[in-house]
């Protein structure tokens, strides 16, 4: 074995190792956090990175002239990933209130033309009774 090809062993298992974690990393993020914009970001963030380290520790074992596959591979990551993330941003505002909430300072309302999320000190008017006008705890009457 050849000291040029122990370093580009060496290299491949770094870079392939590397890909890995930051592959399995988002996939941890993607179960440990609460919301879907976290989640988004985890995911988008570390899976396209750990592909990237993957793919370049699969271009030090192959020859060159797969090396254009690859190079499309990563161009197609790079260009699909950032469009597919807005587009389930986008979506999880629209139908998740929650995540409209949480904002200090809300951009995308008007350019998408969401209502703004009642927040819960509105949903009850004194505090004590239900927006429905029971006190909490009670259940409806049953209409008979």
């Amino acid at each position: 074995m050849s000291t040029v090809s122990l370093a580009r062993d060496v290299v491949s298992a770094v870079l392939l190792s590397a890909g890995g974690l930051f592959c399995l990393l988002g996939a941890v993020g993607l179960l440990r956090f609460p919301e879907t914009v976290s989640r988004l970001h985890a995911t988008a963030k570390a899976q396209t990175l750990g592909l990237l380290l993957i793919l370049l520790g699969t271009a030090a074992q192959l020859a060159w002239r797969y090396a254009f596959v690859l190079a499309l591979i990563a161009l197609f990551q790079l260009v699909t990933v950032p469009v597919t993330g807005q587009i389930v941003g986008r979506t999880a505002y629209r139908t998740n209130p929650a995540v409209r909430r949480g904002l200090l300072h809300d951009d995308l309302r008007a350019r998408v033309g969401a209502e703004p999320p009642a927040r819960e000190d509105e949903d009850r008017p004194d505090g004590d009774e239900e927006a429905d006008g029971e006190p909490p705890g009670e259940p409806p009457e049953a209409e008979h």
